[in-house]
């Protein structure tokens, strides 16, 4: 899913770089050449949301910021089982973003809304995003699943 993050992330770049270009033609010609097109912000704002959220499976089990001044006294099943716990909560956060989008997907579909430039109906968006925070609360769980159970086996 990174894979498509990195894709999302270049087309972003090249949706603002062509937005740039476009309106610099625009204003540099006073209007006779308009290369501008509608819906570059949109492209971006949802390349953007969707770009985090096909990161964020991937890094949870690397991305934790483990401070020190907390932890350093204690064991390393203590540490082992801490990081689980929190990585269960952030799976947990997961569920219910996925419940809140599935449910505003649902409410979306039934009264038909779409995207205010492009008209790309929401309900696909809100779907999409649904189904990657599904993913992300998959993963999540499994992986503090995983730490909890390495830190108890830890000594």
């Amino acid at each position: 899913m990174y894979h498509i993050a990195g894709v999302l992330l270049l087309a972003m770049v090249g949706v603002i770089l062509a937005e740039v270009v476009g309106r610099s033609v625009f204003a540099a010609t006073g209007g006779a050449i308009d290369f501008t097109f509608i819906g570059g912000i949109e492209l971006v704002s949802y390349a953007l949301l969707f770009m985090v959220l096909f990161t964020l499976p991937y890094a949870v089990s690397r991305g934790q910021v483990i401070v020190d001044l907390f932890t350093g006294g204690m064991s390393e099943r203590m540490k082992a089982v801490l990081s689980g716990v929190y990585t269960l909560g952030f799976g947990l956060l997961g569920v219910g973003m996925t419940l809140g989008f599935v449910g505003s997907a649902g409410s979306v579909m039934a009264s038909g809304q779409v995207t205010q430039d492009l008209h790309i109906p929401l309900g696909y968006l809100y779907g999409m995003t649904a189904f990657t925070t599904s993913v992300l609360a998959l993963r999540a769980i499994l992986v503090a699943s995983q730490q909890i159970i390495e830190g108890f086996k830890a000594s």
